[in-house]
């Protein structure tokens, strides 16, 4: 396994995400949201930002687990599958992030699932890529977005199990955003509001 620490990505004022005005207001946020900065909310922000930024279309839900994100966007009208090696149930309940209550997931329901590691040729059907913290297959996402022309949406997290890794002074984030400049594609930045690794790139393709 190929797992190493790497200097801290850049803050959010360093990325031009937030005006410095505001960091120094709220030293400690990462976000200029109001909503908590809840790690359970971060499927939920996730599906919100992807309905508001692309159209419905087919998606790949790339490490999704448990398929949360894919249960999500398949009942905002996306036609979204799970790429994961593990075969994992659905969860039975998330909160509704406007008000905050639990939503049960009826037993019987499931989610399309592909069972398998992700390879960049399983990815080329699909109209948009989502990485969301999705180990070891952040530059087979770009990978498919410079091949097949299709959008993608990227999280990262930690380095693990990838085919390249920056040199030891460079933070994993920047250097995948260096990197998929380099495939000829057009990253662009953005941030949610959850605890954790919340800074993304994304990438708009001739599809969707």
């Amino acid at each position: 396994m190929r797992r190493h620490r790497y200097p801290q990505p850049p803050s959010l004022v360093e990325l031009g995400l937030v005006p410095p005005e505001e960091e120094r207001s709220t030293p400690h946020r990462r976000s200029g949201d109001e909503l908590p900065r809840l790690k359970r909310f971060r499927f939920q922000l996730l599906a919100r930002w992807v309905r508001e930024t692309f159209p419905p279309c087919r998606v790949a839900d790339v490490g999704g687990g448990k398929g949360l994100l894919t249960y999500l966007l398949r009942g905002d009208g996306y036609d979204a599958v799970v790429i994961d090696p593990v075969e994992q149930p659905l969860p039975d309940r998330y909160r509704d992030i406007d008000g905050g209550q639990r939503v049960r997931i009826p037993a019987e329901a499931s989610v399309p699932r592909i069972t398998a590691p992700y390879q960049a040729r399983l990815g080329e059907p699909f109209d948009l890529l989502v990485a969301l913290h999705a180990h070891g297959t952040n530059l087979a996402v770009l990978d498919t977005a410079a091949r097949a022309g299709s959008s993608c949406v990227v999280l990262p997290c930690c380095v693990i199990e990838e085919p390249s890794v920056p040199p030891r002074d460079q933070n994993w984030f920047t250097w995948l955003v260096q990197r998929a400049a380099g495939l000829g594609l057009d990253p662009r930045l953005f941030h949610l509001n959850f605890s954790g690794q919340n800074v993304g790139f994304y990438v708009r393709g001739r599809r969707p």
